[in-house]
C-alpha cells in the first residue's frame, strides 16, 4: 500500500513507520519538526528511516492547507494514519492556539484530503484525555465522553466528532485510537519516564504530581505500534446493530469507529517509579506535589473491544519496558 504517516518524526509515528517498512509499504512521512521538544531528537529518529527505498520524508505542516490539497493530488494514498498534532495536557494551558491550529484546522485537511482522493480507511490519533471527568473504570469506549478537563482532550473528542461527521456524510471509513501512557524507546521529552530519567541520572528531585497517588496505563511502544498497524489493516465499517434510540459512543451505523489502545493494567506512579530506580541502580530524591490543573487521577483502559475485533494483545511489563527505555536512553545520550 501508499501509506501516508503524518508525524512521522514523532514518537509514535517513527514507529509506525518502522513498521510499515519492514512490511514493505511504501511510505510517505510528514512532519513540522516544530519546537515543542528538541528537534535533534526528531531528526534522529528520521535518520533511522532514512535508509528504507520505501520510505520518503517531506517536511510539511497538516495546518497548511494549500499543501496538504497537493499532497493528496500528487501522492493519492491507499490509506493514512493521522499521528501530527500538537500534544500534552499541561501545554494546554500556555499556548491554546497551538491546539487549534494543529488539531482542528490541521484534523479537517486530512479529512477533506480523505474525502476528495477516496483513501480506504484512515487511522488517528485521539487519547485516553477524553474520558476527562469519568470516573467509571476501567475506561469504556461504550462510555460518554462529554466533560474534558483540558484543551487538548477537547480537540481530541472534536477530532472524533469530526470524524464521524465525515464517515456519515461521505462514506470515509475512519478509526480514532484513544491511547493511554505510551512509553518506550525514542519517548518524548515531555512525558514522565523520561523527565524522571533524566532528573535521577542528573542528581535533581522528582516532581511527583498528586503526592504520587496516580495510576497510569502505561503502555510500551511496541504493543501500541502492532494494535496501529492491526488496526489500519481492518478497515472501519458500519456497524448494523446501532440504534439511535440506544446509541452507542463506542460504534455508528456509518463505518466509524473509537477504540482504546492501552495496556489494561495500571500501575500506580510510585511503582512505576520504583522500576526506574531499579533499572538505574539509584534512588530518586523526591518532591510530592498536588495534582496539576487539567490532570486525572487515574486512567484505565478497556481494550476487549479492540482485541475481539483486531486480535490486539499487549505482552509487555512495565519492569521490561522500562528497562529497554533506559537501555535505550544510556546508548543515545551516552549516560554513565
Amino acid at each position: 500500500m501508499n501509506v501516508l504517516v503524518t508525524g512521522a518524526a514523532g514518537f509514535i509515528g517513527y514507529h509506525v513507520c518502522s513498521r510499515l517498512l519492514e512490511r514493505g509499504d511504501d511510505v510517505v512521512g510528514i512532519d513540522n519538526l516544530n519546537t515543542y521538544y528538541e528537534v535533534s531528537l526528531k531528526e534522529a529518529r528520521l535518520q533511522q528511516l532514512e535508509p528504507y527505498d520505501n520510505f520518503r520524508f517531506i517536511r510539511m505542516d497538516i495546518a497548511d492547507r494549500g499543501a496538504m490539497e497537493n499532497l493528496f493530488e500528487v501522492e493519492r494514498f491507499d490509506r493514512v494514519v493521522n499521528l501530527a498534532a500538537q500534544a500534552g495536557v499541561r501545554y494546554s494551558l500556555q499556548n491554546p492556539h497551538a491546539y487549534i491550529d494543529s488539531n482542528i484546522q490541521g484534523f479537517i485537511n486530512i479529512l477533506e484530503g480523505c474525502r476528495h482522493h477516496h483513501v480506504d480507511h484512515l487511522v488517528y490519533a485521539s487519547s485516553s484525555s477524553v474520558y476527562g471527568a469519568n470516573e467509571t473504570m476501567p475506561f469504556s469506549v461504550h462510555d460518554n465522553v462529554d466533560h474534558p478537563l483540558s484543551l487538548y482532550a477537547a480537540s481530541k473528542k472534536a477530532n472524533e466528532l469530526m470524524a464521524h461527521t465525515y464517515s456519515h456524510l461521505y462514506q470515509l471509513p475512519t478509526t480514532g485510537l484513544r491511547f493511554f501512557t505510551v512509553y518506550g524507546p525514542w519517548g518524548r521529552p515531555d512525558m514522565a519516564l523520561f523527565i524522571f530519567t533524566r532528573a535521577i541520572l542528573e542528581g535533581r528531585p522528582l516532581k511527583v504530581f498528586n503526592y504520587g497517588r496516580h495510576r497510569r496505563d502505561f503502555t510500551y511502544i511496541d504493543d501500541i505500534t502492532e494494535g496501529v498497524i492491526r488496526t489500519l489493516d481492518h478497515v472501519a465499517s458500519p456497524d448494523p446493530g446501532w440504534s439511535g434510540l440506544t446509541p452507542d459512543p463506542g460504534t455508528s451505523r456509518a463505518p466509524w469507529r473509537v477504540y482504546n489502545i492501552g495496556n489494561s493494567k495500571p500501575v500506580n506512579l510510585m511503582d512505576y517509579i520504583g522500576a526506574l530506580e531499579s533499572c538505574l541502580g539509584k534512588t530518586a530524591e523526591k518532591e510530592f506535589l498536588p495534582m496539576q490543573p487539567g490532570d486525572v487521577p487515574d486512567t484505565y483502559a478497556d481494550v476487549e473491544q479492540l482485541k475481539e475485533d483486531v486480535g490486539y494483545c499487549p505482552s509487555t511489563s512495565v519492569e521490561e519496558g522500562v528497562r529497554s527505555f533506559v537501555d535505550w536512553y544510556r546508548s543515545y545520550y551516552g549516560s554513565a
